[in-house]
């Protein structure tokens, strides 16, 4: 709880600086387009320009969370056709409870973590941060294809939308600009270091801000039993599925905490505004991402206490 309780306070103290009127209803809106657009850039950019030099090492972290994704988002298929779900539903059920939130909820409880060594010589910290980058590209990808799955057939007329949808992600361009600069051979100079260091500083705090605001959004009256199965499908079976992978890869304990906290982390905040942008069910997007706060929350403390 020491390490999960700061994350959900910041979350709980963003929902009562909007709820009680403290900030302006348009506030954390222009935060969060701050910290999508600056603040995790440089995050992700600063971390990935230092880390990936030595980033050899995370293969089978990697292979672990891409196989767990995958794993959970055809076990979220499964749920959806018992629950017999209406088409554009099932895309916006499935992204609900593979996508978690790993940036805003994962990296600052990973970072409040010791920083061991894991497998490959890679610290805890640096490891997550290299890890998130690919994965956070799968997201989005997995995210667009389902989303268009439950509307339409698969074909290469998904392809321009996806395209378009990586193209003006600013992380994902921060991702690919990290791993290019760090492959190059380049170094930071002292005054860009600390600058990046300084604005990616801002991104999980006012992340996590951005969380809590966005919780009064949702229309949990209408879309509690929906939104509890996925919450508790992303809280329980992805990280059930993460520990079953990790342990047929033979992770060693440090890596396998880390993915299977990744794995437990909330739905992510974007899976509401791809939701919205391509026609899923948003109401049940918003229902979800509130509820997953609350069960992400006991299943982070059982993880980080109990392996």
């Amino acid at each position: 709880m020491d390490t999960v309780a700061p994350v959900f306070l910041i979350v709980a103290l963003g929902t009562w600086l909007q709820g009680s009127g403290f900030v302006s209803p348009g506030f954390f809106k222009e935060a969060n387009k701050l910290t999508y657009w600056v603040g995790l850039p440089a995050l992700l950019f600063h971390q990935l320009a230092l880390a990936l030099p030595s980033a050899s090492g995370v293969g089978p972290l990697l292979s672990v969370m891409v196989v767990g994704t995958f794993a959970t988002a055809a076990a979220a298929y499964v749920l959806a056709w018992g629950l017999r779900l209406p088409g554009p539903v099932v895309g916006t059920f499935v992204q609900g409870v593979f996508r978690g939130n790993l940036v805003f909820v994962g990296l600052p409880i990973i970072f409040a973590l010791p920083n061991e060594p894991v497998a490959g010589g890679l610290t805890l910290h640096q490891a997550a941060v290299v890890v998130v980058a690919p994965v956070m590209v799968l997201y989005n990808l997995l995210g667009i294809v389902v989303l268009l799955l439950s509307q339409h057939r698969l074909s290469w007329a998904m392809l321009k939308p996806m395209l378009r949808q990586i193209a003006v992600t600013p992380p994902l361009l921060a991702i690919v600009g990290g791993m290019s600069f760090a492959a190059s051979g380049w170094q930071l100079s002292p005054a860009v270091n600390l600058t990046l260091g300084a604005l990616g500083e801002m991104a999980l705090p006012l992340g996590l801000l951005g969380v809590g605001g966005s919780l009064l959004t949702s229309n949990l009256a209408k879309e509690w039993k929906l939104s509890a199965g996925a919450a508790w499908g992303k809280a329980a079976l992805s990280p059930l599925i993460g520990w079953l992978v990790g342990r047929w890869w033979c992770l060693d304990p440090v890596g396998l905490k880390m993915v299977m906290i990744f794995m437990a982390t909330p739905t992510a905040i974007i899976s509401y505004t791809m939701a919205l942008a391509l026609k899923g069910d948003d109401r049940l997007a918003s229902a979800t991402i509130a509820l997953s706060v609350i069960a992400s929350l006991l299943a982070l403390s059982v993880i980080i206490g109990g392996f």
